[in-house]
């Protein structure tokens, strides 16, 4: 069965453009913190965070955190997403989890644009699933069973099998993500997910991630010629999320 991406912001810091302010003016005060919490809580601190970021002063917002529910991505997907490492992940299991019941699976648009070829993916991907349970069936009846028998049979399932994830980083390791994974250089899937995680970001701190993007978005594209070449219409598209 083809699934959806679906892409939920679960929680974020409370506050997260006061407890940013807060930290960055700790760094240039000799106030104490409860005087600096008061200062900062008395005012609209979005310009001073906008101006932090685009100065550069990146260390402060990495005391903000959020954390996205992530389904209908593939495993192909997930296999890049944890390597950004300074981030928590809580990934579904294929060895506590049997798929006997029937895996998701996403297919490639340009796979799912051609009827013949969609249908011959279908087809291999019904056929790995019939196999998995052969599998399951057959360890079952020589004993094993629960995750002894998941794990081993999971060595079938596909890069194109589904997994959901939850997903922590802190503000700065966002910014980053996004650098890397909105640019148009990135592989189709991760680049959609990475989308939505910034809309949802935009709406929670919009003084952190109104410029957020690709790196064309604030300065030079730095893939050199490997450039898409289009960075004006790159800056109109993420301007406009």
């Amino acid at each position: 069965m083809e699934s959806r991406l679906n892409v939920i912001l679960l929680a974020h810091t409370p506050d997260p453009v006061e407890t940013v302010a807060a930290a960055a003016k700790l760094c240039y005060s000799a106030s104490d913190v409860n005087a600096i919490k008061e200062a900062v809580s008395s005012k609209n601190q979005e310009p001073f965070i906008e101006k932090l970021v685009d100065s550069g002063h990146l260390s402060p917002i990495e005391h903000a955190s959020f954390t996205f529910a992530i389904e209908g991505i593939s495993r192909a997907c997930s296999h890049q997403l944890v390597r950004h490492r300074l981030a928590s992940y809580s990934q579904q299991s294929q060895r506590y989890v049997s798929m006997e019941g029937g895996f998701g699976y996403i297919i490639p648009p340009s796979i799912g644009k051609d009827p013949v070829l969609k249908e011959q993916f279908e087809f291999f991907m019904e056929g790995i699933q019939e196999f998995y349970n052969r599998l399951m069936t057959a360890l079952n009846e020589r004993g094993i069973e629960g995750e002894a028998a998941y794990e081993d049979a999971r060595f079938v399932l596909p890069n194109a099998a589904e997994t959901k994830i939850i997903v922590t980083m802190n503000g700065r390791e966002l910014l980053h993500f996004f650098a890397q994974r909105c640019c148009r250089r990135a592989q189709w899937e991760i680049r959609a997910m990475a989308i939505e995680m910034l809309k949802l970001a935009k709406r929670a701190a919009p003084a952190i991630f109104n410029d957020a993007g690709p790196a064309c978005i604030g300065g030079p594209c730095p893939e050199g010629a490997y450039s898409c070449g289009a960075a004006d219409e790159v800056r109109q598209q993420f301007r406009a999320l």
